[in-house]
C-alpha cells in the first residue's frame, strides 16, 4: 500500500467518524503464493460512502465484503480465508494461485459508556 493509498483511507475515516457512523477495516494478515495484494493492504467498507482501498479485487473481495456487512452488525471481527488457487471446474484466467488471510473489523465510532447522573 502507497502513502498515497494510506492518505486516502485515512481521510475515509476520518469522514466517517465526523458523520458519526461506523465502518469496517479490512487488512491482508497473511498470504501465501500469488496473490492480488500483499500483507498490510487494507479496505475501508463504509455503507454511506464505499469502498475506499482494495484486497485485491474479484471474488475474493466479495467474500470480504459480504464478511463486513456481517461484522458490521454483530460487531464480531472475522477472519476471511480468500483461496485464489486454481479451481479445475472453470475456465477463468483471473485465478491467482495463492490464498489470503484477511481480518475484518469495525472501526470509525468509538463508544463511550453512559454515565449515570445519580453519582454519589
Amino acid at each position: 500500500m502507497t502513502h498515497e493509498d494510506d492518505k486516502t483511507l485515512a481521510e475515509a475515516l476520518a469522514a466517517a467518524r465526523s458523520a458519526g457512523h461506523a465502518c469496517v477495516l479490512a487488512t491482508i494478515v497473511g498470504t501465501r503464493g500469488s496473490t492480488p495484494r500483499k500483507v498490510g493492504a487494507r479496505m475501508l467498507v463504509d455503507p454511506s460512502a464505499g469502498l475506499t482501498g482494495t484486497v485485491g479485487g474479484g471474488c475474493g473481495e466479495a467474500e470480504v465484503i459480504e464478511s463486513a456487512y456481517r461484522v458490521l452488525e454483530t460487531g464480531v471481527a472475522e477472519r476471511v480465508h480468500v483461496d485464489l488457487t486454481e479451481d479445475f471446474t472453470t475456465w477463468s484466467p483471473a485465478v491467482c494461485g495463492g490464498v489470503m488471510d484477511i481480518f475484518v473489523e469495525v472501526v470509525g465510532v468509538t463508544n463511550t459508556p453512559a454515565t449515570d447522573d445519580k453519582a454519589p
